[in-house]
């Protein structure tokens, strides 16, 4: 089993920034991938952006590519990510998880395990 602690969130101005990290416990690996989701109000949780275990790759959902920033420490099990330009439609509960690769599609797959998440809220 694997836990998660997300921090960073908060409530912003739209135009802002937020910087939040994660850090998983528990049974995780070395090589493993580590990415984040969100979850706004009333809408299912939505894939956000992932990095491999090394910090070299990465690959972002589409319209989260240019403003959000993914980053891990390599070996560890911390990851952050950078959100600039924040929207009130960024407004959502953001959460990491982690699991082995491809990055191509990590985002679908089943995770068993979730954290609390950190509540992002961006006004207008």
């Amino acid at each position: 089993q694997v836990q998660f602690v997300e921090s960073g969130g908060g409530l912003v101005q739209a135009g802002g920034f937020l910087r939040l990290s994660c850090q998983a416990t528990g049974r995780t690996f070395s090589d493993n991938v580590m990415g984040w989701f969100r979850q706004a109000p009333g809408k299912e949780r939505e894939f956000v952006a992932c990095i491999s275990w090394n910090g070299r790759n990465t690959n972002y959902a589409a319209s989260m590519k240019g403003r959000f920033t993914i980053s891990r420490d390599s070996y560890g099990n911390t990851a952050y990510l950078q959100m600039n330009e924040l929207k009130p439609q960024d407004t959502a509960v953001y959460y990491c998880n982690t699991a082995l690769g491809p990055l191509v599609g990590w985002g679908d797959r089943h995770f068993p395990s979730w954290g609390q998440g950190t509540q992002v809220t961006v006004s207008a």
